[in-house]
């Protein structure tokens, strides 16, 4: 992809998102929740490319993704999808708020990460030829972390 295209894909992945409502407006970034920071830090790399073991800055995995937004937002958070949820505490679905970790695992091993973004949708790095993008959470089997 072009560096016009890929900024035309970010800026209407900002369009789509601050319509929706998952990025905090710029008129109050300074009061900005943690999760907020996650989130627009997310938002702020859609439409780089997947690839495995990507951390950033060009390129992701779902938890390298997840473990660049937090640093942007100040917080330390482990490499692979599996550390990270050990490192999160844990939060009943129906108290996730934006920034939080959403987990999927199959057998007890967690194979993917999202950052939620509100609104039954989360920021993610999904697979290989795929992009950074917000994308609607697909299944209610998944688990919530919280790791600020």
């Amino acid at each position: 992809m072009s560096t016009r295209l890929r900024g035309l894909a970010v800026a209407s992945a900002f369009t789509t998102a601050a319509t929706a409502g998952l990025l905090a407006p710029a008129a109050h970034a300074a009061e900005a929740t943690t999760g907020d920071r996650v989130v627009s830090a997310a938002a702020a790399e859609a439409g780089k490319p997947y690839a495995a073991g990507g951390t950033g800055p060009d390129s992701f995995d779902c938890s390298g993704l997840a473990q660049y937004a937090y640093r942007q937002a100040g917080i330390s958070l482990p490499r692979t999808a599996s550390q990270q949820r050990s490192a999160a505490r844990g939060v009943a679905q129906s108290d996730a708020r934006p920034g939080d970790l959403i987990f999927f695992s199959n057998g007890g091993r967690v194979y993917h990460v999202g950052i939620f973004a509100g609104g039954n949708r989360m920021w993610a790095a999904p697979q290989s030829g795929d992009v950074v993008r917000l994308q609607t959470i697909w299944t209610t089997s998944y688990t919530v972390g919280r790791a600020w």
